[in-house]
């Protein structure tokens, strides 16, 4: 009899590089098993693309909001006198902030039932390039077989010895988004992409921000005329930008954050957002056992149709480090099943 496992496709991870390669492999006549850990669409949909839009667009209304007068639009309280003050109730913006990725998610779930593919909780990792185990949320384990394993497990944030996240004032990018109360001095570690956002979008509501950046501006990895606008705009609109300050503690006594700069300054706040990039999660799934090369950082190694060096094991997304994008990472997925199912 011949075998059918060069029809079964297991994707580990369901993130945009995972969920959008099963449909495009389910949709080419595969047999296809999405094993998911944190929730499918992945940091994109749960802690990172999605959340971080919300909250951004939010922070907009508010800056519209507030040069509403300007345009000779009033606000008035209940007494009829004309409001003059805004003010961020950050806990009900986070819980809509998660009821919406919640809500994406749940419809993430219901795209694949329809194209019948099979999601499976737990933790996944190679055993050998043609199986994947699978351990479940109650330690129990199952093995899957394939003809071809998409590995998309994605990046996580990073973070330093000297600079560790207590989930409550000292905060990764996938926490902030816990917070019931609005901090009163946030400072923001990290001035690329993610800090720039997130500290442009709490300073638009109305809080207090610091960014301390290590290199000579902000974004330095964009084009220098616009970043040199952006940090014009931001300190004209009341932020505290350190440039050249490299971070090397973050330390929390009670309610107060410190954050220890190498010169010696420190500077100090209720609380604190480390943007320090991210970390591809390749540990612990088997990956060099069963033959696929990992690169400097962690990344899995990937040529232009997303194979990796075993036979059968492709990846996708941020765990590649090619281009940190959801749609970078569905275009991987996609072009991975597209090589394999001819």
């Amino acid at each position: 009899m011949p075998d059918r496992t060069v029809d079964k496709v297991v994707i580990i991870g369901g993130g945009p590089g995972g969920y959008e390669s099963a449909l495009v492999a389910s949709q080419l006549g595969a047999e296809v098993t999405v094993v998911d850990t944190d929730g499918l669409g992945g940091s994109a949909v749960i802690t990172d693309c999605v959340p971080s839009k919300t909250l951004i667009a939010t922070s907009e209304l508010m800056t519209e909001v507030a040069g509403a007068a300007e345009l000779g639009v009033n606000f008035h309280d209940v007494e009829g006198d004309a409001a003059t003050t805004l003010s961020v109730d950050l806990a009900r913006v986070n819980t809509r902030v998660k009821a919406l990725a919640a809500e994406q998610s749940v419809d993430i779930g219901r795209r694949l039932d329809r194209e019948n593919v099979t999601v499976v909780r737990g933790r996944g990792r190679l055993d050998g390039p043609e199986r994947v185990v699978v351990t479940g949320p109650d330690g129990s384990e199952q093995t899957l077989e394939a003809g071809a394993v998409l590995i998309a497990t994605g990046a996580s944030p990073r973070t330093l010895p000297s600079a560790q996240p207590d989930g409550e004032r000292i905060l990764t990018w996938e926490q902030v988004y816990d917070l019931t109360e609005v901090p009163t001095e946030l400072i923001v570690v990290g001035s690329g992409v993610t800090g720039a956002e997130f500290a442009s979008a709490y300073l638009a509501l109305g809080i207090p921000v610091t960014l301390v950046s290590s290199r000579d501006r902000v974004l330095p990895g964009e084009d220098a005329d616009a970043s040199a606008v952006l940090e014009e705009v931001s300190k004209r609109r009341g932020m505290k930008v350190l440039s050249r300050s490299r971070m090397e503690s973050v330390t929390r006594d009670g309610d107060v954050v410190t954050v220890t700069l190498t010169d010696g300054r420190s500077v100090q706040g209720s609380h604190c957002i480390l943007a320090l990039g991210s970390v591809p999660n390749t540990t612990d799934l088997g990956l060099e056992d069963a033959g696929v090369r990992l690169k400097d950082g962690g990344f899995v190694g990937v040529d232009r149709v997303s194979r990796t060096t075993a036979r059968g094991v492709y990846a996708a997304g941020d765990c590649t480090g090619v281009l940190m994008l959801a749609s970078v990472a569905a275009m991987q997925g996609r072009i991975a099943m597209y090589h394999f199912l001819g």
